[in-house]
Formats: C-alpha cells, structure tokens, sequence
C-alpha cells in the first residue's frame, strides 16, 4: 500500500474585519468541497480550520507530495473561498491567490504548503504548528530547540533512537539555493545561517542513521512560501505552517510544544514591518488584535490511523502556557513604546518589500549630494 501524505495547505482569501478572522461562509465551503472530495476518495480524511485570517485545510492522502489532483482540489477550494469573500467584501479578498490559473502545482501560486510522506507506524502522533502575521524563519528556533537542542530535547541525551542527531534542510530564500546539515556534528554552522531568519530557513528535518524512522521520511516540514517573492510587491506576511512528526524515534509530543514557551521575537505583526513576540495561544484566542497581533502560534495535536486524523487536541490550551502568554505581552508592550523606530520596525533592508518604499520614493529627489555641496565651498 503507498505511503500517507500529510498536507497542509493555507491561503489567506479574505479577512473578517481586517486581518483579524476567518468567517464561517469560507470554513464551509472548504468542509463542503474536502467532503465531496473525501467521497471520491480523493483525500482520505481531512480537517478545516483558521488561524488569524488564515483558511487552514489539513489533508490526508496517498498520492504523494506535489499531487497535482491534491494542490487542485486546495487551488479550487481558495478559489470558491475567495468567490464569497469578494461577495461580503472582505478584506484583502483573494489576497493569497497570486495567479489567474492553476498550473500543475500550487507552488509559487501565492498559498503555503507543508507535506510530509511515510509509512504510518505503529502509533503516529503528530502536530500542525499555524503561524499569523509572521514569516516563515519564525520557526527556526522552535525547530532548531526540538531537534538539535538537549537542554529542550531530553530524547537527545537519553533515547539511543535520537542520540545520533537530525538532519537539517536549510533554504536560503533570496538565492533560491538549499543546504544539507548534520546536528550535532555541524551545530555551529547551522545557527550561523539560521539565526539569519529572514534569509536562511529551515525547510524540512530529517532523522538520521539509527533511528527507528527512515531516513528519507521527514520528521518536519515548514512552508517557506514567500509572497514578496510571487507578488513583487507587499501583500501580506507569509504565516508559515508546519507538520511535526512525534515519539519513537522522533522527539516526544512534549519535547516538540516546549520551545513554545518562549515568546522569541518575530518579523511580521504590524503591516509585516514590526518584530513582536510569537504568542502561544489556543484556536480560540488565534484572533490577531491588537496592532493586528502581537504574531501568534497555535498547535493542533494528531493521531494518524490508515490515514484517518484522530484529534485534534488543541496543545496551547494549556495554563502551562500561560506565562509565556503573559511574557508575550509584556514584551508586546516594552516594543510597542519603540514606535516607528527600530528595533521595533524592521531594517531598512527588510521594509524593501513593505509599504515604507512608497514613501521613500517621494523624497528621494530631495536628498542632496554632501560631496558636492562641500566642493562648492
């Protein structure tokens, strides 16, 4: 029998108000398209849900990574989304559909993608981590903590099945080039491109030779969709997702939530020019407010059995997370004070995609050249 595939598609097609939701017309035309879908036997189960302004469609199936029928039925499924949107004038309709047609692949067309591919074990948990008003180098130091991290990941240490390490596949989103690296051999290495978040991303972890896990199953994938990349021009921040595999072999359900109790400091939140505090919240309170945000996470834990989802359990509905919510706003509030100054808005060399270039183009004929003006003297 073939392998289970794991998709995770999102596209934002359409806020309510704003950036703040996603409206209940859109979640059910998506469960209405994913069931006809599941009855054809074109997806073997699936679940639907938002975070922020993000329609999430989570999909099982056997077709494999890259399944065109399986990136049409999302494709179509935005599309109908986006149909209502457009009707109720919601904000930013369609803002994720960046193409008039489909073209084979969802890649590249404005939505994010996660998948991962393997042979179901004997039990197969596993986590959807949705990222609003962030990028996709927001997961690097939650990623990194999980797999390569022993003061985060007991497994490391003490699990002979994860103490040979993981496997690294790092992008680097401006050169479109990727890099291979092994934890712990090439740590070092590795942080110095990856603590570069708004360049050097974490795509997918691999396990290692003497793992209970196959070596070229991924234990975690990470969209790494850049819409500045598609559109040209700022049209929103990316809201990365991400599929964790857990247990036997892999870091433990616990080992994978725990970074998250670290409110680190994000790109996105404001116009996608500001850093902020990513904030661990349940489905509930993934609702970005205030100065739309501060950034938040939320994660939905599964079981996998023939390819149906069990769950989910919504892991961050948990007062064990309720510091690092209360840290998130303290944080929220000591840069919100920064105003338009950095480090709380982004460098210049990260607004060169946000709505800041539009300003600037204005005044750019009224700079004088200094060297002149001191050989006039």
């Amino acid at each position: 029998m073939a392998k289970i595939t794991i998709s995770v598609i999102k596209a934002d097609v359409g806020g309510f108000p704003g950036h703040v939701d996603v409206h209940p017309r859109l979640m059910e035309i998506a469960r209405k398209r994913l069931s006809e879908a599941k009855k054809k036997k074109t997806i073997i189960d699936f679940y639907v849900t938002h975070c922020g302004d993000d329609l999430q469609l989570i999909m099982t199936h056997r077709k494999g990574v890259d399944s065109q029928s399986i990136h049409k039925l999302a494709w179509d499924t935005f599309v109908a989304a986006t149909a209502i949107a457009k009707e109720m004038k919601l904000y930013g309709a369609g803002q994720d559909i960046l193409k008039d047609a489909f073209s084979g692949n969802i890649r590249g067309m404005g939505p994010g993608i996660a998948e991962v591919e393997f042979e179901e074990r004997k039990s197969d948990p596993f986590v959807v981590f949705m990222m609003d008003k962030t990028e996709p180098g927001a997961f690097n130091l939650p990623m990194y903590k999980i797999f390569a991290d022993p003061f985060n990941t007991a497994g490391l240490v003490i699990d002979p099945t994860c103490h040979a390490g993981f496997r690294f596949e790092v992008w680097d989103i401006l050169e479109h080039k990727k890099i291979v690296m092994d934890a712990p051999e090439e740590t070092y290495d590795i942080l110095a491109m990856i603590g570069a978040k708004s360049r050097y991303v974490i795509k997918r972890v691999f396990p290692k030779p003497g793992s209970k896990v196959p070596e070229k199953e991924a234990a975690a994938c990470i969209s790494t969709e850049k819409l500045y990349e598609i559109a040209g021009e700022y049209v929103g921040k990316d809201d990365p997702v991400a599929i964790v595999r857990c247990q036997s072999g892999l870091p433990a359900l616990g080992e994978v939530i725990e970074p998250f109790t670290f409110p680190h400091l994000v790109s996105g939140w404001m116009r996608g020019s500001h850093n902020g505090p990513i904030m661990p919240v349940d489905q509930k309170h993934a609702r970005c407010t205030r100065f739309d945000g501060p950034p938040r996470v939320m994660a939905l834990g599964f079981q996998i059995a023939d390819g149906d989802l069990i769950g989910p359990v919504d892991l961050f509905d948990d007062p064990a997370f309720d510091g690092a919510r209360t840290k998130s706003w303290e944080v929220a509030d000591y840069m919100r004070r920064h105003g338009p100054f950095e480090p709380h808005r982004l460098p210049m060399e990260d607004m060169e995609y946000t709505t800041l270039p539009g300003v600037m183009k204005k005044l750019h004929d009224r700079f004088e050249d200094l060297d002149k003006i001191e050989q006039k003297k």
